[in-house]
């Protein structure tokens, strides 16, 4: 049987500690401390991708809108180390936070279109699997929340703070 041809997709994308590893270190050395790896082509009518978070990084308030009205969602899987997920009302008050842990007790959450939310690292090269609606359109994937300061600042680095500050008193996951 021949080989497969090199410049052919491969029909399989493994993931696994290797493409972990490699994202981590791709997110460590980003100025935004984060990173993404795609499986879908930006036309795709579902995203799906890894997104690897290095303490630090911050992620500015949204929420996702898409079309139709209230056809959109978002899934957040952990598969490797700790995120804080807060969910905001439209003052930019936390609502809600939950710990989401590869080791559980929760693993995971998925999110209707238009919930507010921001995550934050609780640990080194925090690896999460997203799956939300697509096709990816930069200018409109998400709708940010006014009154928050915009990544790379200083008052951005000391938001992350105080929302990483959150988690530090609750082991588990819950409510505000």
């Amino acid at each position: 049987m021949p080989p497969l041809e090199s410049a052919a997709p491969s029909p399989l994308q493994r993931i696994d500690q290797a493409l972990f590893d490699t994202v981590a270190a791709g997110a460590a050395g980003s100025p935004r401390r984060r990173l993404n790896h795609n499986f879908h082509a930006p036309s795709d009518r579902v995203q799906r991708f890894l997104n690897v978070l290095q303490i630090g990084t911050y992620v500015r308030p949204h929420r996702h809108r898409r079309e139709p009205p209230g056809a959109g969602f978002e899934s957040f899987l952990v598969l490797q180390g700790e995120v804080g997920l807060l969910l905001l009302d439209g003052g930019g008050r936390v609502l809600v936070r939950e710990r989401i842990s590869a080791g559980g007790p929760l693993f995971g959450m998925e999110l209707a279109e238009g919930v507010i939310h921001t995550l934050v690292a609780l640990s080194a090269d925090a690896v999460l699997m997203e799956i939300k609606q697509g096709p990816y359109e930069p200018s409109a994937d998400k709708d940010f929340l006014a009154g928050f300061p915009l990544e790379g600042t200083e008052a951005a680095a000391v938001q992350e703070q105080a929302w990483r500050a959150l988690f530090d008193d609750r082991p588990a996951a819950g409510g505000p």
